[in-house]
């Protein structure tokens, strides 16, 4: 789902809000710490510098030591205010980008060594997900339902129509997409004589570049996807 940058702004503050509270008790001093890196490990982007903070506050909550504790305060309650600045000013947006174009680089590369060592349909139905995933991830972008009002989930050739009619891409794009998941769906419904290793690797390229170009946010490259000959 999008982020909601309000409402993590919002949660922030609740938390750095109990801060005049937080000296009444060794205890309490304790808990508000600890609030603070759960805060910090749930709302901080992977990769960015406040998670890569978080082992060595952790490590000194393991010790419950309230003197060193006490003394590490201040220093959570900056990294919070400062990661708390930065939704609000929308200065993570390009940190979210990158990790999640580094998670779908991570499945097609697994994708292409499942390719490499003869596990075409695995590969496509693996690269299929990706896909899908990203046209879920271009709806929220662009204010599209992937439910129907009773919760049902919405199928990915809905969500491909509904995303060509709201000007994502093109009806070549659309056509594209359309004969991708057709052949995920091959691969994953046992027509593997439907389903070739040379179309999975067209399948892992098309895909590839398709992800490049038409983005959630700002274009990123997808690097060390080679395709499988």
């Amino acid at each position: 789902m999008a982020l909601d940058h309000k409402a993590i702004v919002h949660e922030i503050d609740s938390v750095l809000a109990k801060n005049a509270n937080a000296f009444a008790s060794t205890d309490d001093v304790i808990a508000f710490h600890a609030m603070m890196v759960s805060t910090l490990r749930r709302l901080a982007p992977p990769g960015s510098t406040y998670f890569k903070s978080l082992a060595g506050h952790e490590e000194l909550l393991s010790k419950h030591d309230s003197m060193e504790v006490s003394r590490d305060l201040p220093t959570m309650v900056g990294l919070l205010t400062a990661l708390r600045d930065e939704y609000a000013n929308g200065n993570l947006q390009s940190v979210i980008e990158l990790v999640y174009a580094d998670v779908l680089s991570d499945f097609l590369e697994m994708a292409r060594h499942l390719l490499e060592q003869g596990y075409k349909d695995p590969a496509a139905v693996v690269i299929g997900s990706v896909l899908e995933a990203h046209l879920h991830n271009l709806c929220h972008k662009h204010g599209l339902a992937v439910t129907y009002s009773n919760g049902q989930p919405r199928n990915a050739d809905v969500l491909n129509a509904d995303l060509k009619g709201a000007g994502a891409y093109d009806k070549g794009d659309q056509k594209a997409v359309t004969a991708c998941l057709d052949l995920r769906n091959k691969a994953a419904h046992g027509k593997y004589n439907e389903c070739t290793k040379e179309q999975v690797a067209l399948l892992l390229e098309n895909v590839r570049n398709f992800l490049q170009r038409v983005t959630v946010g700002k274009p990123f490259r997808i690097t060390g996807l080679e395709s499988p000959h």
